[in-house]
C-alpha cells in the first residue's frame, strides 16, 4: 500500500513527460516513438536503474498496446479514402510480407551463415511495417492521399500474417501441406469474425440510448477488443479482427462519433507512450554495441534489397508508377512490431534469440531515425508530395430514445458548400428541422431566412426514420451546394 503512491506519481510523471516530448519531437523532426523509447532507457538499468527483464510480459503487454494502436488506427480510417486503394494495400500486406521474409533471409543465411529457420525468423520479424509509426508520422507527412492511404492500408493489415510467420518459426511447427490452409483459415476467419462483430456493434450501439455520453467510446473500443479475442479463441487472426471490426465501426453512423474518435486517440496515444517507454526498459545498451553490425546490415537488406522487390512484385498488377513504387518502398517504417515480434523467440528460448532482439533495436532506432528524415524531401523528390485535403463534414448523432428521435450535430467546415446557403435551401425530408444555430459565441433559432456561414455549428433534430435521408441530404448540399440534385450529388 505504501508503494502505490510512488508507483502512481512514478507513471503520471513518465506520461505527462512523454505527452510533452510530442512537441518537443515536432520541433526537431523526431518520430515521437523514439522519445519514448528513449525515456524507457533513461528509466532502465543504464540510466535510473530499474531492472526490467521479462520478455513473456514484455510481448504480452507488447501485443495489449498493438491491439488498442490498431483500434485507432481503425476507427480512424475513411474508407471512402481507402477503398480505391484496397488491391495495393492488400497485396504489400501479403505479398510483400512473403516476398520480405524469403528475400531477407536468404539474404542473411548467405552473408552471416544462418540456419534457415533462423534466418527466415529475422526476415519474418522485419517483414512488418508499424502501424503506430506510420499513422503519427504520414498523416502530418504532407503525402497524397493514395500513397497515405496505401500506406496505412498496408501497416494496419500486415500485422497479422507477420504475427503468424513469426509464430509459426519461433515455435518450430512442422512445414507440411496443411500450413498454408492454416495461414488462410487464420487471415480470412480473422477478417469475417471482426466485420461481422463491427457490424453488430455498430447496430447495437445504433439503438443503444445509453446514460451517458463517456460510454459511447468505451463501449465501441470494447467491441474492437472483443473481436480480437473471439478471433483468438476461434484460433483465427485477432490482430486481423481487431483492425476490420475498427474500420467498420469507424465508417459506421455511430452516436457521439467525434467523441469516440478523440477517445481512441488518446487510447492510442497511451498505448504508444507505454509500449515504447516499456521497450526502453527492456533493452540494455551494452549489448546493443555487439549488435550494431548484424542490425545494420540485416535492416540495410531489409531497407535497400527486400523491401523495393516486395513492392515491386506487390504493385505491378495495379500499375503503380514507378515514382510511386519507390516513395513505397522507402516509406516501410518499422517500430515497436519487430521488437515486439522479436520478444517471441526469445520467449520460446531459441538459440540466437537475444541477438535478433538487440539487433532489432539497433535496426528500430537508426532506420526510423533515416527513413523518417528524408519521408519529406523524398516524397517532393518523386513528386507525391499533396497539401492536406479538405475535410469532408462530420455528423455526430445522439440519440433522443424517450422522443423517439435522434439529435444531430453539424459543423460548417471553411470548404464546404452550406456557406452562404439559405435554410429554406436545404430542403431537409419531412421530419427533421434545424433547431438551433451556434456562431461565436452567440445561438439563436433560425429562420426560413437565415444564412448559414462557415465555422457555424448546427443542431438538427429528426425522427429515426427520417434521419437517413436526413444525413444523406446535408452531406450533398455540403459537396456540391443547395442545387446538389441536379449535380447528381446525393450524399451518399
Amino acid at each position: 500500500m505504501d508503494e502505490l503512491p510512488l508507483v502512481l506519481g512514478s507513471g503520471a510523471a513518465v506520461l505527462l513527460a512523454s505527452v510533452l516530448a510530442v512537441r518537443f519531437s515536432i520541433r526537431l523532426g523526431l518520430p515521437s516513438l523514439l522519445i519514448y523509447l528513449g525515456i524507457g532507457v533513461l528509466i532502465g538499468e543504464a540510466g535510473l536503474g530499474v531492472e526490467f527483464d521479462n520478455p513473456e510480459l514484455t510481448q504480452s503487454l507488447g501485443l495489449a498496446a498493438l491491439v488498442m494502436i490498431l483500434i485507432e488506427g481503425g476507427l480512424t480510417t475513411t474508407w471512402s479514402e481507402v477503398r480505391p486503394n484496397l488491391g495495393p494495400g492488400l497485396a504489400l500486406s501479403t505479398v510483400a510480407v512473403g516476398v520480405t521474409v524469403v528475400v531477407t533471409g536468404s539474404a542473411l543465411h548467405w552473408l552471416f551463415g544462418l540456419e534457415w529457420e533462423t534466418a527466415l525468423l529475422w526476415g519474418g520479424v522485419l517483414a512488418s511495417t508499424d502501424a503506430a509509426a506510420v499513422f503519427s508520422v504520414l498523416r502530418s507527412a504532407g503525402i497524397g492521399k493514395r500513397l497515405s492511404s496505401i500506406l496505412e492500408l498496408e501497416s494496419g493489415l500486415n500485422d497479422a500474417p507477420t504475427y503468424i510467420v513469426v509464430v509459426l518459426l519461433a515455435t518450430g511447427t512442422t512445414m507440411d501441406w496443411t500450413l498454408p490452409l492454416q495461414v488462410v483459415y487464420q487471415l480470412v476467419a480473422g477478417g469475417l469474425l471482426g466485420f461481422g462483430i463491427g457490424l453488430a456493434g455498430a447496430w447495437a450501439l445504433r439503438r443503444a440510448a445509453l446514460p451517458a455520453t463517456g460510454l459511447y467510446p468505451l463501449a465501441t473500443v470494447a467491441m474492437c477488443v472483443l473481436a480480437y479475442a473471439g478471433a483468438q479463441f476461434a484460433l483465427a487472426s485477432g490482430l486481423l479482427a481487431t483492425y476490420v471490426a475498427g474500420v467498420v465501426l469507424g465508417n459506421s453512423r455511430l452516436p457521439h462519433r467525434s467523441n469516440t474518435l478523440s477517445f481512441a486517440e488518446g487510447v492510442g496515444w497511451i498505448a504508444q507512450i507505454g509500449l515504447f517507454v516499456l521497450l526502453g526498459l527492456f533493452a540494455a545498451p551494452s549489448r546493443m554495441l555487439d549488435a550494431v553490425v548484424p542490425g545494420v546490415v540485416a535492416g540495410l537488406l531489409a531497407l535497400l534489397v527486400a523491401r523495393p522487390l516486395a513492392v515491386l512484385i506487390s504493385t505491378a498488377p495495379f500499375r503503380v508508377p514507378w515514382r510511386e513504387q519507390a516513395f513505397l518502398s522507402w516509406a516501410g517504417l518499422r517500430g515497436a512490431v519487430p521488437i515486439v515480434l522479436a520478444t517471441i523467440p526469445l520467449a520460446e528460448g531459441r538459440p540466437g534469440a537475444q541477438e535478433l532482439v538487440d539487433a532489432v533495436f539497433v535496426i528500430v532506432i537508426v532506420f526510423t531515425l533515416l527513413q523518417a528524415a528524408l519521408l519529406g524531401p523524398l516524397a517532393k523528390l518523386f513528386g507525391v508530395a499533396g497539401a492536406s485535403e479538405p475535410r469532408e463534414m462530420q455528423v455526430d448523432a445522439a440519440p433522443l430514445e424517450e422522443l423517439g428521435a435522434v439529435l444531430l450535430q453539424v459543423r460548417i467546415l471553411r470548404t464546404s458548400r452550406l456557406h452562404g446557403v439559405y435554410l429554406a435551401e436545404l430542403r431537409l425530408p419531412k421530419g427533421a428541422t434545424v433547431s438551433l444555430v451556434v456562431r461565436g459565441e452567440q445561438s439563436f433559432t433560425p429562420e426560413h431566412t437565415t444564412r448559414l456561414q462557415e465555422d457555424d455549428q448546427l443542431l438538427v433534430v429528426t425522427t429515426q426514420q427520417a434521419r437517413r435521408a436526413t444525413e444523406r441530404r446535408l452531406r450533398a448540399v455540403d459537396r456540391a451546394g443547395p442545387i446538389a440534385r441536379w449535380k447528381g450529388e446525393r450524399g451518399d
